[in-house]
């Protein structure tokens, strides 16, 4: 079954062209703390092999800048400390019943909220 996925589906990883891909022109040069792989090739192209579900927002902060040419630096060369600001992976839950529904959502369970007053609608003279 993983060889069917890895044929057909980029979401649940490397496809069987990027597994190609990486193994005639990629060039190893680490791995984040969630297991994603990273690579380069001889023209300094750069990419990354997911473990798990492809998501970009899955790639550390330490990880970022390399994989977008800010840094030249690999993480694993210099000793990377994180910010306060840098938080956490929070996977994306658009399209899961975890997903933010404010107030007024038709998905929402609760109601609209009641109009206070403060908006008058254009209308047109």
């Amino acid at each position: 079954m993983s060889f069917l996925l890895q044929f057909f589906t980029w979401w649940h990883g490397q496809t069987f062209g990027t597994r190609f891909h990486t193994w005639r022109n990629g060039e190893f040069v680490g791995e984040d703390t969630q297991g994603n792989k990273y690579y380069r090739s001889k023209e300094d192209r750069r990419w990354v092999v997911y473990n798990g579900l492809v998501e970009a927002s899955r790639i550390p902060p330490e990880w970022h800048g390399w994989m977008h040419k800010t840094v030249d630096t690999l993480p694993t060369e210099e000793d990377f400390t994180a910010r306060d600001w840098h938080k956490p992976h929070k996977p994306n839950l658009t399209g899961t019943p975890y997903a933010y529904r404010p107030d007024g959502s038709i998905l929402n369970e609760g109601g609209r909220p009641r109009v206070t007053g403060d908006y008058e609608a254009w209308s047109p003279k």
